[in-house]
Order: structure tokens, then sequence, then C-alpha cells
């Protein structure tokens, strides 16, 4: 059996063509998902990027595995200590043991391992390929390697290859030479009115529209599609622009990888898996080009599997990408491990029956300290450190009405926020009794805060927002962290 994963960055469902976007960014990839099936409502349980391959790759919560940051004690996955055997249970049991205890070559092209010192993400594999970018390469660094490997490995009839691209992640970096696709469109998001933008521009926390490069305005001449600030809203929608082509870039290098599957003739018989690490804000909560909160826009990420023998269609289930270990292993008949908070729903790609959760736990340590439910029609935020974003405590959202999340209805709706916050008190309660006995929620906050938003970030920023007109969210801050 021969399969191929697509894991390409910050990639949002509802910026591609295949999950209703109005603009045609996927077209190669929305193929795949006619062919196969596209989950609707797939997230991550742990964002951003380390802490979510974290999390897919050994089928842990990150409350259970500890990586949940980007710095800091939280940023390495746990050590078993006295009960680890010869080879440690999560490394031998992780997701890409499972592809190759089935009895597959396994590879990977990726940068992932080296950007974030987590070397635990290549157990597993036979063979790594890495360029050497930590993550700021482009995809054209990225794609000879693939169609090398393809060409190299084409006849050997069981193979597994992770691909990974960076290019929807910031800075955006899609070649000047791709053009601008978007230029003259307009701008997508409708939600996005002047009112909302003039509001967004008076807001104080990092990655704001008046700092896009988390705490100035800076725009790097090597990444011209990646603006520092955004003024007017014709800026607005270079910004967003910037995103859409970068995934539009993304998908026309896949698209070189799918024809040469089909020039080979296995392009039928090719399982393939695409998927995301998380999710990207784009105004949301007055976010923007960065996955830094947990709720939808950073947490929801596209899953789309076609695979022989199995279910065509769309699956609206609510499920985690830590799903994906006890899926995989029930569909190549490997043995699960004793470890994994996931829930197989290869029932549902074999047509047996719809399997999905009632709720999910969002976390994300790493811009803020936040977790969140998810059920119904409702997001649930609970915020522990606001990123210096000034957020209260809670925030409630129906994302039925308001998928952007710009109305906290948290006030009028209590019975809600109290049904939510039982369902986080009982969701750790339950962790903390089956792993460690630690929660890494609370080491992140000993060691001083979110890795992106610690005290020595503040100084500078609280005089830049002064002399940007924000005096009054400076005083807040200072107010706040300056006690």
């Amino acid at each position: 059996m021969r399969i191929l994963f697509v894991d390409i960055d910050t990639l949002r469902p509802d910026h591609m063509s295949c999950y209703g976007y109005e603009r045609c960014t996927t077209p190669n990839m929305d193929a795949v998902a006619e062919q196969g099936m596209r989950f609707e409502n797939y997230y991550c349980s742990d964002a951003p990027c380390l802490p979510s391959r974290a999390a897919l790759v050994t089928g842990m919560f990150g409350i259970h595995n500890g990586a949940v940051g980007h710095g800091g004690t939280a940023a390495d996955v746990r050590l078993e200590g006295a009960s680890r055997s010869f080879r440690a249970s999560t490394n031998e049991g992780n997701l890409h043991n499972v592809f190759r205890k089935a009895g597959l070559y396994t590879a990977s092209i990726s940068t992932f391992a080296e950007r974030h010192s987590s070397y635990w993400f290549n157990a597993g594999f036979n063979e790594t390929i890495n360029v050497g970018g930590g993550g700021m390469e482009s995809g054209e660094e990225v794609l000879p390697n693939a169609l090398s490997w393809l060409e190299h490995n084409k006849n050997r009839e069981d193979w597994f290859l992770h691909l990974h691209l960076w290019d929807p992640h910031t800075p955006y970096r899609a070649p000047l030479s791709f053009g601008k696709p978007f230029e003259n469109s307009p701008l997508p998001q409708k939600w996005l009115t002047e009112e909302v933008f003039e509001a967004h521009k008076k807001q104080t926390g990092p990655h704001g529209i008046m700092e896009i490069n988390m705490y100035n305005d800076d725009t790097s001449p090597k990444y011209p599609r990646h603006l520092g600030k955004a003024e007017t809203m014709q800026q607005l929608k270079e910004v967003l622009d910037g995103y859409d082509t970068g995934i539009l870039y993304a998908d026309y290098l896949i698209g070189q990888v799918f024809d040469l599957l089909k020039a080979q003739g296995i392009f039928e018989e090719t399982a393939i898996i695409i998927t995301s690490d998380h999710g990207e804000n784009m105004g949301e909560l007055g976010i923007y080009c960065e996955h830094a909160t947990a709720d939808r826009p950073t947490c929801h990420i596209p899953m789309i599997i076609k695979w022989q023998g199995c279910e065509k269609g769309i699956d609206k289930g609510l499920h985690y990408n830590i799903d994906l270990c006890p899926t995989i292993a029930e569909l190549l008949k490997v043995k699960p491990s004793a470890h994994w908070d996931g829930m197989s729903y290869a029932p549902v790609l074999k047509g047996e029956k719809q399997e999905g959760r009632d709720h999910l736990i969002l976390s994300q340590m790493a811009h803020v300290c936040q977790r969140s439910v998810v059920w119904g029609d409702y997001l649930y935020i609970r915020t522990y450190h606001d990123g210096f974003h000034l957020f209260p405590k809670e925030m409630l959202f129906d994302t039925k009405t308001d998928p952007y999340e710009q109305n906290n209805i948290a006030e009028q709706r209590r019975e809600l926020c109290d049904f939510a916050a039982a369902r986080l008190l009982d969701w750790s309660d339950e962790m903390l009794k089956t792993g460690e006995c630690t929660d890494p929620l609370w080491t992140v906050i000993a060691e001083g805060g979110p890795f992106h938003a610690t005290k020595n970030n503040l100084a500078d920023y609280l005089i830049r927002l002064e002399k940007t007109g924000r005096s009054e969210g400076a005083a807040a801050l200072r107010a706040k962290y300056y006690k």
C-alpha cells in the first residue's frame, strides 16, 4: 500500500474552496476531496505548531504528553521516568510507527523537528529529508525532494511519505513570480467592515492589525507579501491576499506531486491524507496572521482522506487530530497503544456508522493560556493568561450566528458558561487521574506565561501603544501586569 500524507502548515479549512470558500484556493486538493471523505468539524486538541504535532504524533492530549508551549519546560514531551523500558513507549507507539508496523517504508520531508527541537517527531521514520530552512523555506525548495523521492521509490509497493509545506505560514513567502492571483478579487471576508477594521486598529495585543509582526510593524523586504501592519482597507485586503496566495501556492505544488503519481500510474490506488497542524486568526478576536488562541480559527483544521475501499462524502462529527492514531491503526490492523487518548473514526470511513464526540476541549499555551469547549453551536473560551490582549476570563460565542467571534454573550448566557466550565473541570480531573499529575498549563504560568507573551516583551510594547494613540490599552496592561 502507498500512502501520501500532505501536511500543509497553518491551513484554515474555511479558506479552502472544497470547504466552501468563495476563492478558488485549492483546486488540486478539491479534486482529492471529491474522491474521499471530507471532515467538517475536525480540530487540533492543542495549538499551535509544536503542541499540535505533539498531540497528533503521540495520540495524546498535551495535558498528558506535556508539550503544550513553544519554550520552557512545557515545550518538551515528558520523559517517562522510572517506567521507561528499553525504548520510550510514546515513540514506539506514535503515529509514524503505526505505518511502519503495518509493513510500510516510512519517510518524511519536513523541517519541523529541527525548527522546534522536537526530534521525537522523527521516531518511526526510516528516512527523513530536511532542506535546512527551519520552517522558513518556500515550497519550491521542498518540491524537488518530493518528486525525486517518488521517482526513486516508484517501484516500491509499500510506502508512507509525509510531505510538509509551510507556505501559508507567516511570513507569507510565495515567490513573486507566482504573481498576484487575487489582486482583482474583492475582500473575501465581508464581516471585516470599515467599522470593525477601525475598532481593530485601536486594540492592544501582539499580532493585531497595527502590529502584524507581533510587537512591531516591521515589513521584511524579503517577504513583501507579509505586511507589518494595515492602515487602509486596501492594505487589509493585501493581508488576506497574502495568506490565500500561500494556500494557492501550496496547492499548486501539491498538484505537481499528484501529477507525478498519475504519470506513474499509481494515483488512484495511493491513499492520500490532507490536513494541517492548525488554522489562522484573520481578524477574529482582533488577531491577524497568527494562530494565537484556543478558538475555531486557530484550532479548526482540514481533514481529507482518500483511501481505497473507503467511503466518499462529508462527515460532520466532532473529531480531534489525536483520533488519527487509533483510526489508522484500525484501518491497517495494527494493535493500538495503551497511552492513546484518541478515538477511532474508522467506522465513518468504512461506512458502518457515524462517529463523533458530543464536545471537544481545546488548549493553547504558546501565545495565550486558554482552554475552550466546543459543542453544538457554541464556543466557550476560558482565559488564564491573555497574552496582552486584555481578554475577559470567560468568552462565549454562538458560532452559528456569529462565526467570526464578534459578540461575547458570556454575561447573557451564564447557564451555558456554567455548563462549559463544568465540562472543563470534569475533563481536567479525568486527564490528571490517568497521567502525570501536573497540568502543564500551570507550568507555563509558573515559568512566566506563554512563550510569545512573557513580560520581557511588554515594556517596549507599552511605549509603542502610547506612541500610536492607544494609551488606554497601555494603562490597562500596566495595571494588570505591573501590580
